[in-house]
């Protein structure tokens, strides 16, 4: 079921994406000179904390997935609450996260990507609100009752 809010959330975030072609926080920053609004300036030598993904800002495609496969999660052990839950990272050695409940799991998720540089926190809402409708859509539409095998 994980898998499957993954994989759905992964189409929809990228046809909205590609929908709306929003430019980066680098793009904008870097041009703030050249977007008609007075009230910004241009920082040329603005960097992200790491290399900014290829493709159109909008909505967080990070928070999307984390909030679906939450929303199964959640269908699934009818909490977001539980002992807890660890990550370790890859790519950087020692670094562990631990988490409670999912809303805090998402919540991290989300925060990342606006501390990162790489999205606009308006970004990362509609992300949650949108992965969690996507995730409750596959709870409703495939999680089904297993049927007793005495019946």
């Amino acid at each position: 079921m994980i898998a499957v809010a993954r994989a759905d959330s992964l189409i929809a975030v990228f046809d909205a994406k590609y929908h709306y072609n929003f430019w980066r926080p680098i793009t904008a920053i870097r041009n703030g000179d050249r977007d008609d609004n007075a009230e910004t300036e241009r920082d040329p030598l603005w960097r992200p904390i790491a290399d900014t993904p290829m493709h159109p800002e909008y909505p967080c495609a990070h928070c999307v997935q984390a909030s679906a496969m939450c929303a199964v999660l959640e269908a699934a052990l009818g909490t977001t609450t539980f002992s807890e839950i660890s990550m370790t990272s890859t790519t950087a050695p020692g670094a562990e996260r631990r988490w409670t409940d999912l809303k805090s799991f998402i919540n991290e998720v989300s925060e990342a990507r606006v501390w990162a540089g790489f999205h606009y926190r308006f970004s990362t809402r509609v992300g949650r609100e949108m992965g969690y409708e996507i995730g409750k859509y596959v709870v409703k539409n495939l999680l089904r009752p297993v049927e007793s095998a005495s019946k």
